[in-house]
C-alpha cells in the first residue's frame, strides 16, 4: 500500500481559491464590494485601487508573450490560505526604482519590457546575452501557488507563472567553481525615477544574490507572469525572482544580468542597512528585525493576523542548506 506523506506546507486543493474565481474580474468586483460592506477592508487596503480611485495597471497588453499562459500548474506547489485576490497584488508592491511607496504601478507602466535582453556572464563556459522570449521558449514553463512574506510583517500568496531558477542555472553553464549567482536589475534612470541622482543615495542598480545550492533547490523560482497571465510592470515584468523561504526583499525584480561568482555578492539592502538586511534573509520569527517583531504577519487582503513559521513554512524542503546550529545570519 502506498501511503504519501504531505509536506509540512501542503493541503488539499480545495483550500485554494478556484482559478475560475481569481481570474475572472467580475467575482473579484463582487468579492471587494462585499468585503467593503462588511467593514472588512485592512488598514493597507487603501492601496488597493479597487476601492480607491486609482487605475489598476494589469499585464501589459502589448506583451508578445501572452499567448503562452496560463502555463500548467503543477500540483505539487500548495497553500495552506486562500490565494490573495490580483488587484491587491497589482497595487501594493515595493518597487523602490520606481518609488518608496506602496504605489508606484503608475510610473511603473513607463518600464519598456521589449526589447528585454538577459545577460550571463563571469564564471560560465560562455558568456552570452540572450533575449527574454527565446529564454522562454528554451524552459519548462509551469505554475506554482507560493507563500509571499514581506520583512515588513505582512504576506500574500500568489499563483506565481515561470520556471525553475535551477533550469536557469542548467541553461547558464556555470563552471564548477561558481559559489553564488549574483542578480542585477535594470538601469534607466529616467524612467525610474527612484534611480535618478539623489534618491536617498541608494547603490543603484538593485542587485541581489542566492548560493548555487539555494539556486539549484527545487522551491527556488523564476517568475514571468502570475494569476494565469504575464507579469505587470509593478511586479517586475518580465522576470523576477521567488525565494518563497526568504522575505521579499530577496526577490529581485526586473532582471537583466545574472553573473556566477565564487565571492559572495553584497545584496542591495545588505549595503544600505546591514545591521537590518543580511544577505540569507531566511524568515524566521524568533529573529526580530532590530524595529519590529517578526512572530506573526498579517494577511494582505483580510484583517487577520496569523503566526510565521519558520522559513515561511518551507523548511522541510530548505532547512537542510543550512547548518543546525544557524545563528541569527543565516536569517537577517
Amino acid at each position: 500500500m502506498l501511503v504519501r506523506r504531505r509536506k509540512s506546507w501542503e493541503v488539499p486543493e480545495r483550500h485554494a481559491t478556484p482559478e475560475s474565481v481569481f481570474l475572472d474580474r467580475r467575482a473579484l468586483l463582487a468579492g471587494g464590494a462585499g468585503l467593503l460592506a462588511a467593514g472588512a477592508m485592512a488598514p493597507h487596503a487603501r492601496a488597493f485601487s479597487l476601492f480607491g480611485s486609482s487605475k489598476v495597471y494589469g499585464p501589459p497588453a502589448d506583451d508578445p508573450s501572452t499567448g503562452l499562459y496560463p502555463f500548467r500548474r503543477n500540483d505539487a506547489y500548495k497553500l495552506d490560505r486562500d490565494v490573495t485576490p490580483e488587484g491587491f497584488n497589482y497595487t501594493y508592491n515595493n518597487y523602490y526604482e520606481f518609488g518608496s511607496s506602496k504605489e508606484i504601478s503608475e510610473p511603473a507602466q513607463a518600464l519598456k519590457i521589449r526589447p528585454w535582453t538577459v545577460t550571463f556572464d563571469g564564471m560560465v563556459e560562455a558568456e552570452r546575452v540572450v533575449d527574454i522570449d527565446t529564454l522562454l521558449a528554451a524552459m519548462p514553463l509551469e505554475e506554482r501557488l507560493y507563500r509571499h512574506r514581506c520583512v515588513e510583517a505582512w504576506s500574500m500568496t500568489v499563483p506565481w507563472s515561470g520556471f525553475a531558477l535551477a533550469e536557469l542555472v542548467k541553461y547558464a553553464k556555470p563552471l564548477s567553481g561558481a559559489k553564488y549567482v549574483r542578480m542585477e536589475t535594470f538601469m534607466d534612470p529616467k524612467v525610474a525615477r527612484g534611480q535618478s541622482t539623489g534618491s536617498f543615495g541608494y547603490p543603484w542598480p538593485y542587485v541581489e544574490g542566492l548560493t548555487i545550492e539555494e539556486a539549484t533547490n527545487d522551491l527556488a523560482f523564476m517568475v514571468t507572469g502570475a494569476y494565469g497571465k504575464p507579469l505587470p510592470k509593478q511586479m517586475g515584468s518580465p522576470l523576477r525572482l521567488a525565494t518563497p523561504w526568504k522575505y521579499g526583499f530577496k526577490s529581485i525584480k526586473g532582471i537583466v544580468k545574472f553573473t556566477f561568482t565564487d565571492e559572495r555578492p553584497v545584496s542591495f539592502w545588505e549595503d544600505i542597512l546591514p545591521r537590518e538586511y543580511g544577505f540569507w534573509a531566511n524568515v524566521n520569527p524568533e529573529v526580530p528585525h532590530p524595529r519590529w517583531s517578526q512572530a506573526e504577519e498579517r494577511v494582505l487582503g483580510t484583517r487577520e493576523k496569523v503566526p510565521t513559521l519558520p522559513f515561511n513554512g518551507y523548511g522541510e524542503q530548505v532547512a537542510g542548506l543550512y547548518p543546525k546550529d544557524a545563528g541569527r545570519e543565516f536569517f537577517m
